[in-house]
């Protein structure tokens, strides 16, 4: 289930920490699952919480209570619209729409190609720059207008379409 390598990690993240304390590198663990995956399926949060001694309900909390871990296979591209209140108030709404008219998908859906995901998220922390975006858990987009957007959609189809 776990890869040899991915093993190796775990063991790194987890000496960082006391030894009656390696429940720490969960999120970590996770995450180093996901790299190697793509997502954090049901068996692999039991192959995490059976490496690190916790209950699997315990593992399965973390996948869900943090969005940046997929529980599912997810696009080249995740896309996730922060839909809270101030930016709501800003078109966070609007710009998650206008994504699903042009993607031609929902929230929560993958495009048939498998280049888009289409999320949406809480507060990434930037409600002065909204409507706010955040491409892949990394990239931080702000000001959100319906050019820019179909801007970053349009070039990360291209780059994708390259490699």
């Amino acid at each position: 289930m776990i890869s040899e390598q991915s093993k190796a990690r775990f063991a790194q993240e987890v000496a960082k920490y006391p030894a009656d304390q390696k429940q720490s590198a969960v999120m970590a663990c996770l995450a180093i699952i996901q790299q190697e995956t793509g997502y954090v399926s049901a068996e692999s949060e039991k192959a995490v919480a059976a490496y690190l001694g916790m209950a699997p309900m315990a593992v399965h909390e973390v996948t869900t209570f943090y969005n940046m871990y997929n529980q599912q296979p997810v696009g080249k591209y995740k896309l996730n619209v922060c839909t809270n209140l101030p930016c709501q108030l800003r078109d966070g709404a609007k710009a998650l729409k206008y994504l699903e008219q042009k993607l031609n998908i929902s929230m929560g859906e993958t495009t048939p190609d498998g280049m888009f995901t289409l999320q949406q998220c809480e507060c990434l922390g930037a409600c002065a720059d909204s409507p706010v975006m955040l491409v892949n858990d990394q990239i931080m987009c702000s000001f959100m207008s319906n050019d820019k957007l179909d801007q970053l959609v349009d070039g990360l189809r291209a780059a994708g379409d390259q490699s």
